[in-house]
């Protein structure tokens, strides 16, 4: 079978588009780099998706955790303790097997019957854990941010008449989000490697569609050779990492692009830089 013929045929297995049965014997290269990058598919899936959402969660929280109202404070500050404060890992298992004890026919909700077996499914369950993890991390780093914003900008904006949301909207949000985005950077990386831990969780892959590390340890058994798939996987997140590095980087430029140097670019100075 020829490189063309296997990626046609694997691509997009992951998602269940191709191919049904993995292959058996006489694996190539091409399989492996083309099957995990299928199960790749899901950690994208993952991270974005859990980025997308814990973004405003992670906004709500932090807001909250700085409000002097006790109901809204407290309630963020358990939350943002729980989550930072417990292994991911665990989650994942605590998340399932609490799914799990659902009732399979579903919740009576006003008369109608909620399902709840899609929860337990990877694509579902796992979403909704790292969700909540990210926006943990995420509220922490926003809060900091919050905190940090500086006073004289709050009183330029008490000048200009500027109060309520009005005043949060165009002054103190957007000096949180400039100050907040190095470390909210490192925050999505985080979480884009933390995806590859679903495959280790209790979440099942329905029909062998796992993620990129299911496909690797896959190919690992049955070669005896972890020395080729794993790394395939490697290789794999670096280059998404530097991706989601280079739009977040452009994003920290948009959000700094009123400072002054803000478009200068670094210059070889050997006196300075070594």
């Amino acid at each position: 079978m020829s490189c063309t013929q296997t990626i046609a045929d694997y691509a997009l297995r992951s998602i269940g588009i191709g191919e049904r049965l993995l292959p058996r014997s006489d694996f190539t290269l091409c399989q492996q780099f083309t099957l995990i990058g299928s199960g790749l598919i899901w950690n994208l899936y993952f991270a974005i998706l859990a980025l997308f959402i814990g973004f405003f969660l992670a906004n709500a929280l932090a807001i909250a955790k700085a409000s002097r109202n006790p109901w809204l404070r407290k309630p963020a500050d358990a939350f943002i303790f729980l989550f930072r404060g417990s292994p991911l890992f665990i989650q994942f298992f605590l998340a399932y097997e609490a799914l799990v004890m659902l009732p399979r026919a579903g919740i009576e909700i006003f008369g109608f019957t909620v399902a709840t077996s899609w929860l337990t499914k990877a694509w579902a369950g796992a979403l909704i854990v790292l969700v909540l993890n990210t926006s943990a991390y995420s509220a922490q780093i926003f809060h900091g941010a919050l905190m940090s914003v500086p006073k004289g900008d709050i009183e330029a904006a008490d000048a200009y008449g500027l109060t309520g949301w009005k005043k949060f909207r165009k002054v103190i949000w957007p000096t949180m989000m400039r100050l907040a985005w190095p470390s909210y950077t490192n925050e999505a990386i985080f979480l884009f490697h933390a995806t590859a831990l679903v495959y280790f969780s209790g979440f099942p892959a329905f029909q062998q569609r796992g993620d990129s590390l299911y496909y690797a340890s896959y190919f690992a058994d049955k070669t005896f050779n972890p020395f080729v798939a794993y790394p395939i996987v490697a290789g794999y997140f670096i280059l998404f990492t530097l991706l989601l590095i280079s739009l977040f980087g452009l994003v920290n430029r948009r959000l700094n692009r009123h400072l002054p140097g803000a478009r200068q670019r670094l210059k070889y100075r050997p006196q300075v830089i070594r």
